[in-house]
């Protein structure tokens, strides 16, 4: 199927019409990368800069809990073979049941001695580099890192699956340059989503639309999909920040025609929730596709939606503590 275009223009910077594709969910991206760089091709490393943990022990403390195949520290169960050389569990998966050490068969023995030395360790968070300063006991660190505020964001793009990961400075590069989105300056948009035959494409992801205004970055998406068997389409913005940030942060979206409108105000979800939770959850302007249509005009067999917003900072109120919204204009 050809794909159809989006019109997209930028009410406050003077920016000229852009035409931009939609994709189809099951549409992958070519541009895949690793999450992380092994540390032997450091030179190669260009969005975060993360380190391994150092123990702060003995050298010889970390090279036990070091996995022989992975690299990776060992976590409960730490498996060993007959000789006593150690693995960590996903490895021993991956061996055929053979010491990668010795070759000798493993079984199904456990490093008990192992597993309690690693209880009295405590180690700082992997993110260190990136501004954290905690340090963990060795079985809670994992936890904390999955959780760590100052870990690399996943890429926000939603019209295909990307692994890439990083800082925020890092994805808007890479979207801008790897992804083809459209990048605009300002705190107001207007956005012309066209489809003609819309009543054959249920699920569809326009292509993602990035602002920079008050200093940060907003994602816009738009996409087709099913409601309780319904179809709709949805609109919502996105912060590329972490949550307590994006509270900071309001946003409207408008779309009507034929003397009618609807309405949507909200609070950005960080980046942190993948734009399917987003979806998901409900949380941003749904139409229903006979709305959609009936907002187009005409003989409603072709969707020309536009979706109208703003984006403004909720500044604190000195006297209550409360945010009041301050419209950007």
């Amino acid at each position: 199927m050809d794909f159809d275009h989006i019109e997209c223009a930028s009410t406050s910077d003077e920016l000229n019409e852009d035409e931009i594709p939609y994709h189809h969910h099951r549409h992958q991206h070519q541009h895949r990368q690793n999450s992380y760089q092994n540390p032997q091709n450091s030179s190669k490393a260009h969005y975060v800069n993360v380190v391994p943990s150092k123990i702060n022990h003995t050298p010889s403390v970390y090279e036990l809990l070091e996995c022989p195949v992975c690299t990776n520290s060992m976590y409960p169960p730490i498996h060993q073979c007959h000789n006593g050389h150690t693995l960590c569990s996903t490895c021993k998966t991956l061996v055929n049941n053979r010491c990668p050490t010795c070759r000798q068969e493993l079984g199904d023995i456990r490093c008990l001695a192992l597993e309690k030395v690693a209880e009295s360790l405590e180690l700082p968070c992997k993110y260190s580099s990136l501004g954290c300063h905690g340090i963990f006991p060795y079985y809670s660190k994992l936890k904390h890192e999955a959780l760590c505020n100052f870990r690399p964001y996943n890429c926000p793009y939603a019209g295909s699956e990307c692994s890439v990961v990083g800082e925020i400075k890092y994805l808007v590069a890479h979207l801008r340059d790897d992804h083809k989105v459209d990048m605009h300056s300002g705190c107001t948009f207007n956005h012309r989503y066209v489809k003609s035959n819309p009543r054959e494409v249920d699920n569809a992801t326009w292509m993602l639309t990035v602002f920079n205004c008050f200093g940060q970055y907003f994602c816009l998406h738009f996409e087709a999909f099913q409601l309780s068997m319904a179809p709709v389409y949805m609109a919502f913005v996105r912060f590329m920040g972490d949550e307590n940030d994006a509270r900071n942060y309001g946003y409207s979206l408008e779309v009507g025609g034929n003397g009618r409108k609807l309405v949507w105000e909200g609070t950005p979800r960080s980046i942190r929730d993948g734009h399917r939770k987003v979806r998901d959850s409900h949380d941003g302007l749904i139409i229903q596709r006979n709305m959609a249509l009936f907002f187009s005009g005409g003989d409603r067999k072709e969707l020309k939606l536009r979706v109208t917003g703003r984006i403004w900072k909720e500044p604190l109120n000195p006297d209550g503590g409360t945010c009041i919204p301050n419209l950007c204009s």
